[in-house]
């Protein structure tokens, strides 16, 4: 978790938000390169087991964002007890919120409202604003078939 704290810290100082910055920042703090560049910046790093992604989105937003947990389905494509999986990703959280809100963001962080799009998407979410950016952090699970994760992203609002 601790990388990716410090990822955070270092994204903060991008003004703005860029996938060149933030890919820029990967390498300097020794992540390795998943080797999926677009648009000629490497899109995917990796760092003791954590992944970060950098999207360009539509209107120009910049999203990083990382898996600090990831519990994959099951042979059978599913989990035997999803609720003890949900759980699991929970308490993880759980122990990582701490994290953000004692690093060096602390006093830079507004606790965001969540919206029913949050709601819908995360199975436990914490947001906040960083600096006219949005801090996310949460479980989310985007299809049944797919893993359960801890995500954290930071996303650079685009023109509207």
């Amino acid at each position: 978790m601790a990388a990716v704290i410090a990822m955070l810290e270092e994204l903060r100082g991008l003004a703005p938000l860029t996938a060149a910055g933030a890919a820029a920042r990967f390498s300097a703090r020794k992540w390795t390169p998943g080797g999926k560049p677009r648009d000629g910046v490497e899109t995917s790093w990796d760092k003791d087991g954590v992944g970060g992604w950098i999207q360009t989105l539509d209107g120009g937003a910049v999203s990083v964002s990382f898996a600090v947990w990831i519990r994959d389905v099951d042979e059978s494509g599913y989990f035997d007890d999803l609720d003890a999986v949900y759980e699991q990703g929970e308490q993880v959280l759980a122990d990582f919120l701490p994290e953000i809100e004692e690093s060096s963001l602390a006093g830079h962080l507004v606790e965001a409202e969540q919206t029913e799009a949050d709601r819908d998407e995360f199975i436990r979410v914490q947001k906040w604003t960083l600096d006219g950016r949005i801090l996310t952090a949460g479980v989310i699970q985007q299809d049944t078939d797919l893993p359960v994760m801890v995500m954290v992203a930071l996303e650079e609002p685009g023109a509207a």
